[in-house]
């Protein structure tokens, strides 16, 4: 899998990728302590708010860069985005009022949301061969994961010499060194279409270009339907976790961080394997069973929740747990292949756009139905909901995404794409 940072561009994107995570992680923890003290015992509302603010700028603003991404340099689309977070995160010291949190919040997301399609828009140029670009999203995969699991470690070790402000000086930091290396990379031009006429249309037009080709192709359709499924999960992992490990079971906080853990270290033991599955099994069989073993997980965990208690239950969430962020990681790590075969090189940008603020329409929808129903019903209730929910969703994907629709590539050609490569492309299902 690491021989795909053999290639020089790559490997200063990925480490941009890896160095701003860590900035971004180092960010929440802070966020969290700014939060309290501005408010004291309502900084659990004060977060709950910031992170709808987070959403719906992942949802309003990508589309809206993904509208002008074609008059502006790649590069400098996403140096500019890392020197507004980096500025942002400069600012968020000097804050002393909660509205100040909701517009910082609110420009770091959008800062965020013009980076991050656009990077992922770009991994396909830069690395054309299918084998190579199925590595590269196992490594991103990788990245997000680790991120979970070493940035609160980071920021805990970096909290026992100095305090929280500093570490918003880390996240400037870590913006900054992402700009520079996205600066010294040299970027391929875009993928084009042999033949294909430059966009056309109104800046609405634009906009919508992404979501209308999700709406239209069948596969991207199922994709939808599995952001949906994988969220439900996800959203049951980060919003009830210590729910779960303080009132539920009651453990220790340190507990807190090993199950999440357990969630990282099932989505990274997947990541790590799926270039090697992905070579023999097609795009369609992975993800849609993926999506199916989450209703799994959610079985398992309401006979974890239901039952009465018991030594097994801990070691048994963990296991549903490291589970759910397996079966998740088979549903996103293979997600961008089945994008880059189903738009033409030019509409790539709005493609991934289209997925980044689709997809976090299911996060807007799960995180607060999995706080309500297990604030106001109960953790065994909430399971339940949201196992219906993943089910009903990856069952529509099933119907969706059907062996009549395969994966085959888009008539376009992304840059230096060898015969290997295309031949491939034409295999897969």
């Amino acid at each position: 899998m690491l021989t795909v940072l053999r290639n020089r561009t790559y490997r200063r994107l990925f480490a941009a990728q890896v160095i701003a995570l860590v900035g971004t992680g180092l960010a929440t923890v802070a966020l969290g302590l700014l939060a309290y003290d501005i408010a004291g015992p309502a900084a659990g509302s004060v977060l709950g708010t910031a992170l709808a603010i987070k959403m719906a700028a992942y949802v309003g603003i990508a589309p809206l860069v993904a509208a002008v991404a074609d008059r502006v340099p790649r590069r400098t689309l996403m140096a500019g985005a890392d020197v507004i977070r980096a500025g942002v995160a400069l600012m968020l010291p000097f804050v002393d009022q909660v509205w100040q949190v909701y517009v910082l919040v609110f420009a770091l997301q959008a800062a965020s949301a013009a980076f991050t399609p656009t990077f992922q828009a770009v991994i396909p140029d830069v690395l054309p061969e299918e084998r190579d670009y199925t590595r590269a999203l196992s490594l991103s995969r990788l990245a997000y994961d680790l991120e979970m699991l070493f940035s609160p470690v980071l920021a805990a070790a970096l909290l026992a010499l100095v305090s929280y402000n500093s570490l918003f000086l880390g996240t400037v930091a870590g913006f900054a060194a992402s700009a520079v290396l996205v600066v010294s990379a040299v970027l391929p031009a875009p993928g084009v279409a042999p033949g294909a006429a430059p966009q056309q249309g109104s800046a609405y037009a634009k906009a919508t270009a992404g979501a209308r080709l999700f709406f239209r192709t069948p596969r991207l359709r199922a994709l939808l339907a599995l952001n949906l499924a994988v969220a439900a999960s996800s959203a049951t992992v980060l919003v009830n976790t210590v729910v779960y490990v303080r009132d539920e079971f009651g453990r220790p906080a340190g507990d807190v961080a090993l199950a999440l853990g357990a969630y990282g270290l099932g989505s990274m033991a997947v990541a790590l394997a799926l270039p090697r599955v992905l070579e023999r099994f097609s795009d369609r069989a992975v993800m849609l069973r993926g999506a199916l073993l989450l209703g799994a997980g959610f079985a398992a965990l309401g006979a974890t929740a239901f039952a009465p208690p018991a030594a097994w239950r801990w070691p048994a969430l963990l296991a549903v747990w490291a589970f759910f962020g397996a079966a998740g990681s088979m549903v996103l790590t293979p997600s961008g292949r089945v994008i880059r075969r189903s738009a033409p090189a030019e509409q790539l940008p709005q493609a991934f756009a289209a997925q980044f603020s689709l997809s976090h329409v299911a996060w807007l929808v799960t995180y607060p139905l999995a706080g309500w129903l297990g604030a106001a019903s109960g953790l065994p209730v909430a399971a339940v909901v949201l196992g219906l929910v993943s089910v009903t969703a990856a069952l529509a994907a099933v119907r969706l995404w059907r062996p009549a629709h395969p994966v085959a590539p888009v008539a376009h050609i992304h840059a230096t794409t060898s015969a290997e490569s295309r031949e491939q492309l034409r295999r897969a299902s």
